[in-house]
Protein backbone atom coordinates (compact mmCIF):
# COMPACT_ATOMS: atom_id res chain seq x y z
CA UNK A 1 0.00 0.00 0.00
CA UNK A 2 1.24 3.46 -0.95
CA UNK A 3 0.37 6.89 0.41
CA UNK A 4 0.08 10.03 -1.69
CA UNK A 5 0.47 13.11 0.48
CA UNK A 6 -0.01 16.62 -0.89
CA UNK A 7 2.42 19.10 0.68
CA UNK A 8 3.11 21.45 -2.23
CA UNK A 9 0.99 24.49 -1.41
CA UNK A 10 2.00 27.88 -0.03
CA UNK A 11 -0.62 27.96 2.74
CA UNK A 12 -2.44 30.93 1.26
CA UNK A 13 -5.32 30.94 3.74
CA UNK A 14 -2.97 30.58 6.70
CA UNK A 15 -0.46 33.22 5.62
CA UNK A 16 -1.07 35.18 2.42
CA UNK A 17 -1.28 34.77 -1.33
CA UNK A 18 2.45 35.23 -1.88
CA UNK A 19 4.67 34.25 1.03
CA UNK A 20 7.85 32.43 1.96
CA UNK A 21 6.65 30.95 5.24
CA UNK A 22 7.32 27.33 6.08
CA UNK A 23 4.92 24.82 4.52
CA UNK A 24 2.06 23.80 6.80
CA UNK A 25 3.52 20.28 6.98
CA UNK A 26 6.37 21.77 9.02
CA UNK A 27 4.14 23.27 11.70
CA UNK A 28 5.18 21.86 15.06
CA UNK A 29 2.95 20.47 17.80
CA UNK A 30 4.17 18.67 20.89
CA UNK A 31 7.77 18.87 19.72
CA UNK A 32 7.17 17.26 16.32
CA UNK A 33 6.28 18.61 12.90
CA UNK A 34 3.13 17.39 11.20
CA UNK A 35 5.35 15.75 8.59
CA UNK A 36 7.35 13.84 11.22
CA UNK A 37 4.10 12.64 12.80
CA UNK A 38 2.78 11.43 9.43
CA UNK A 39 5.99 9.55 8.68
CA UNK A 40 6.12 7.89 12.09
CA UNK A 41 2.47 6.85 12.01
CA UNK A 42 2.43 5.59 8.43
CA UNK A 43 5.68 3.64 8.71
CA UNK A 44 4.52 2.19 12.01
CA UNK A 45 1.36 0.85 10.39
CA UNK A 46 3.28 -0.86 7.60
CA UNK A 47 2.91 1.58 4.72
CA UNK A 48 5.58 0.72 2.19
CA UNK A 49 6.03 4.06 0.47
CA UNK A 50 4.99 7.64 1.12
CA UNK A 51 4.88 9.67 -2.07
CA UNK A 52 5.27 13.31 -1.08
CA UNK A 53 4.12 15.89 -3.63
CA UNK A 54 6.22 19.00 -2.99
CA UNK A 55 6.43 22.49 -4.41
CA UNK A 56 6.75 25.48 -2.10
CA UNK A 57 10.07 25.33 -0.21
CA UNK A 58 10.62 21.75 -1.30
CA UNK A 59 14.23 21.65 -0.09
CA UNK A 60 13.14 22.54 3.45
CA UNK A 61 10.51 19.81 3.40
CA UNK A 62 12.95 17.21 2.12
CA UNK A 63 15.52 18.22 4.74
CA UNK A 64 12.89 17.40 7.37
CA UNK A 65 12.16 14.00 5.82
CA UNK A 66 15.88 13.20 5.86
CA UNK A 67 16.15 14.21 9.52
CA UNK A 68 13.12 12.10 10.48
CA UNK A 69 14.44 9.10 8.55
CA UNK A 70 17.73 9.34 10.42
CA UNK A 71 16.11 9.86 13.83
CA UNK A 72 13.54 7.07 13.54
CA UNK A 73 15.60 4.61 11.52
CA UNK A 74 13.09 4.57 8.65
CA UNK A 75 14.42 3.21 5.32
CA UNK A 76 15.57 5.99 3.01
CA UNK A 77 13.34 4.75 0.18
CA UNK A 78 10.22 5.19 2.34
CA UNK A 79 9.88 8.75 1.02
CA UNK A 80 9.54 9.40 -2.72
CA UNK A 81 9.26 13.10 -3.51
CA UNK A 82 7.50 14.33 -6.64
CA UNK A 83 7.87 17.99 -7.56
CA UNK A 84 4.90 19.93 -8.91
CA UNK A 85 6.29 22.97 -10.74
CA UNK A 86 2.77 24.43 -10.92
CA UNK A 87 2.25 24.21 -7.17
CA UNK A 88 0.88 27.76 -6.93
CA UNK A 89 -2.03 26.93 -9.24
CA UNK A 90 -4.10 24.22 -7.55
CA UNK A 91 -4.05 21.09 -5.42
CA UNK A 92 -5.76 19.24 -8.29
CA UNK A 93 -2.59 19.68 -10.35
CA UNK A 94 -0.54 18.41 -7.41
CA UNK A 95 -2.63 15.22 -7.36
CA UNK A 96 -2.26 14.99 -11.13
CA UNK A 97 1.52 15.09 -10.67
CA UNK A 98 1.21 11.74 -8.87
CA UNK A 99 -0.72 10.18 -11.78
CA UNK A 100 1.70 7.28 -12.20
CA UNK A 101 1.33 6.38 -8.53
CA UNK A 102 -2.45 6.32 -8.86
CA UNK A 103 -2.00 3.89 -11.77
CA UNK A 104 0.60 1.71 -10.03
CA UNK A 105 -1.78 -1.21 -9.48
CA UNK A 106 -1.47 -0.93 -5.70
CA UNK A 107 -3.86 0.21 -3.00
CA UNK A 108 -3.43 3.94 -2.42
CA UNK A 109 -4.23 6.20 0.51
CA UNK A 110 -4.67 9.86 -0.36
CA UNK A 111 -4.07 12.42 2.36
CA UNK A 112 -3.34 16.08 2.90
CA UNK A 113 -0.30 17.05 4.94
CA UNK A 114 -2.01 19.75 7.01
CA UNK A 115 -3.90 17.48 9.42
CA UNK A 116 -3.06 16.77 13.06
CA UNK A 117 -4.65 13.52 14.21
CA UNK A 118 -4.43 10.71 16.72
CA UNK A 119 -2.85 7.57 15.18
CA UNK A 120 -6.09 5.62 15.81
CA UNK A 121 -7.69 7.49 12.93
CA UNK A 122 -5.12 6.16 10.49
CA UNK A 123 -5.19 2.67 11.99
CA UNK A 124 -8.92 2.40 11.35
CA UNK A 125 -8.54 3.56 7.76
CA UNK A 126 -5.64 1.27 6.90
CA UNK A 127 -7.27 -1.77 8.47
CA UNK A 128 -10.80 -1.03 7.28
CA UNK A 129 -12.62 -3.89 5.56
CA UNK A 130 -13.73 -1.40 2.90
CA UNK A 131 -11.41 -1.44 -0.10
CA UNK A 132 -12.47 2.11 -0.95
CA UNK A 133 -12.95 4.02 2.25
CA UNK A 134 -13.59 7.56 3.40
CA UNK A 135 -13.21 8.73 6.98
CA UNK A 136 -16.10 10.67 8.49
CA UNK A 137 -16.62 12.68 11.69
CA UNK A 138 -20.26 13.30 12.64
CA UNK A 139 -19.37 16.00 15.15
CA UNK A 140 -18.60 19.18 13.24
CA UNK A 141 -19.75 22.75 12.80
CA UNK A 142 -21.84 22.98 9.64
CA UNK A 143 -20.78 25.74 7.21
CA UNK A 144 -19.63 26.09 3.62
CA UNK A 145 -16.00 25.41 4.56
CA UNK A 146 -15.89 21.73 5.66
CA UNK A 147 -15.81 18.98 3.05
CA UNK A 148 -18.83 16.85 3.86
CA UNK A 149 -19.95 13.25 3.45
CA UNK A 150 -23.67 12.52 3.15
CA UNK A 151 -25.27 9.16 3.93
CA UNK A 152 -28.67 7.71 3.17
CA UNK A 153 -29.56 4.16 4.08
CA UNK A 154 -26.01 3.70 5.34
CA UNK A 155 -24.51 4.44 1.89
CA UNK A 156 -22.50 7.47 0.79
CA UNK A 157 -24.62 9.52 -1.60
CA UNK A 158 -22.67 12.78 -1.84
CA UNK A 159 -19.31 14.34 -1.05
CA UNK A 160 -17.95 17.88 -1.20
CA UNK A 161 -18.34 21.34 0.26
CA UNK A 162 -21.70 21.86 -1.45
CA UNK A 163 -23.84 18.73 -1.10
CA UNK A 164 -27.39 17.49 -1.44
CA UNK A 165 -29.88 18.10 1.36
CA UNK A 166 -31.45 14.68 0.79
CA UNK A 167 -29.42 12.87 3.43
CA UNK A 168 -30.03 11.06 6.71
CA UNK A 169 -26.55 11.49 8.20
CA UNK A 170 -23.87 14.06 7.46
CA UNK A 171 -20.28 14.33 8.64
CA UNK A 172 -16.99 16.06 7.92
CA UNK A 173 -14.22 14.46 5.86
CA UNK A 174 -10.78 14.76 7.50
CA UNK A 175 -9.03 14.52 4.13
CA UNK A 176 -8.04 10.84 4.00
CA UNK A 177 -9.27 8.34 1.38
CA UNK A 178 -8.23 4.73 0.81
CA UNK A 179 -8.61 3.49 -2.78
CA UNK A 180 -8.38 0.12 -4.46
CA UNK A 181 -6.19 0.00 -7.61
CA UNK A 182 -9.29 0.10 -9.83
CA UNK A 183 -10.80 3.14 -8.15
CA UNK A 184 -7.44 4.93 -7.96
CA UNK A 185 -7.20 4.69 -11.77
CA UNK A 186 -10.70 6.12 -12.16
CA UNK A 187 -9.88 9.02 -9.86
CA UNK A 188 -6.68 9.61 -11.84
CA UNK A 189 -8.73 9.64 -15.06
CA UNK A 190 -11.10 12.20 -13.58
CA UNK A 191 -8.23 14.40 -12.39
CA UNK A 192 -6.60 14.32 -15.82
CA UNK A 193 -9.91 15.02 -17.55
CA UNK A 194 -10.35 18.20 -15.52
CA UNK A 195 -6.77 19.27 -16.22
CA UNK A 196 -7.05 18.49 -19.96
CA UNK A 197 -10.24 20.57 -20.11
CA UNK A 198 -8.57 23.50 -18.34
CA UNK A 199 -10.69 22.84 -15.25
CA UNK A 200 -7.60 22.64 -13.08
CA UNK A 201 -9.00 25.19 -10.65
CA UNK A 202 -11.70 22.81 -9.49
CA UNK A 203 -10.88 20.94 -6.31
CA UNK A 204 -9.56 17.40 -6.18
CA UNK A 205 -12.65 16.56 -4.12
CA UNK A 206 -14.71 17.16 -7.25
CA UNK A 207 -12.63 14.60 -9.14
CA UNK A 208 -13.20 12.11 -6.34
CA UNK A 209 -16.92 12.90 -6.33
CA UNK A 210 -17.08 12.23 -10.10
CA UNK A 211 -16.08 8.64 -9.38
CA UNK A 212 -18.22 8.28 -6.26
CA UNK A 213 -21.47 9.20 -8.02
CA UNK A 214 -20.68 7.12 -11.12
CA UNK A 215 -19.96 3.88 -9.26
CA UNK A 216 -22.49 1.35 -7.99
CA UNK A 217 -23.85 1.74 -4.48
CA UNK A 218 -21.57 0.04 -1.98
CA UNK A 219 -18.36 0.67 -3.93
CA UNK A 220 -17.29 3.19 -1.30
CA UNK A 221 -17.53 2.62 2.44
CA UNK A 222 -16.56 4.76 5.39
CA UNK A 223 -15.03 4.58 8.82
CA UNK A 224 -16.80 6.66 11.45
CA UNK A 225 -13.98 8.33 13.37
CA UNK A 226 -16.23 10.49 15.54
CA UNK A 227 -14.56 11.09 18.89
CA UNK A 228 -11.00 10.62 17.67
CA UNK A 229 -9.09 13.91 18.06
CA UNK A 230 -8.06 15.56 14.80
CA UNK A 231 -8.06 18.92 13.04
CA UNK A 232 -7.23 20.31 9.64
CA UNK A 233 -5.11 23.45 9.66
CA UNK A 234 -6.18 26.08 7.15
CA UNK A 235 -6.46 29.35 9.10
CA UNK A 236 -4.56 31.02 11.97
CA UNK A 237 -7.29 30.05 14.44
CA UNK A 238 -6.76 26.41 13.45
CA UNK A 239 -3.14 26.57 14.63
CA UNK A 240 -4.28 27.77 18.05
CA UNK A 241 -7.03 25.14 18.19
CA UNK A 242 -4.56 22.40 17.26
CA UNK A 243 -2.13 23.35 20.00
CA UNK A 244 -4.54 24.25 22.79
CA UNK A 245 -7.39 21.77 22.21
CA UNK A 246 -6.46 18.91 19.89
CA UNK A 247 -3.00 18.11 21.28
CA UNK A 248 -4.26 17.77 24.89
CA UNK A 249 -7.18 15.68 23.62
CA UNK A 250 -4.80 13.40 21.74
CA UNK A 251 -2.71 12.88 24.87
CA UNK A 252 -5.79 11.88 26.89
CA UNK A 253 -7.52 9.81 24.19
CA UNK A 254 -7.84 6.07 24.83
CA UNK A 255 -8.75 4.08 21.70
CA UNK A 256 -9.88 1.12 23.82
CA UNK A 257 -12.78 3.11 25.27
CA UNK A 258 -13.72 5.11 22.17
Amino acid sequence: MKVIMLAAGIGQRLHSEDNDYLPKALLGFGGKTLLARHMEILHGYGIGEMVLVVGHRKDTLLAETAAVIKTLGIPENFIRPIFNPRYKESALISLGTADAVMRSGEDVIFMDADVLYHPELMRRLIHSAHRNCFTMDREFEFSDEPVKICLRGGEIIDFGKQVTDDYEVIGEWPGFLKMSPEIAVKVADSVQSHIDNDDEFVTYEEAMRDVLVSEAAGTFGFEDITGIPWTEIDFPDDVVHAGEVVMPSMEQFDPDVS
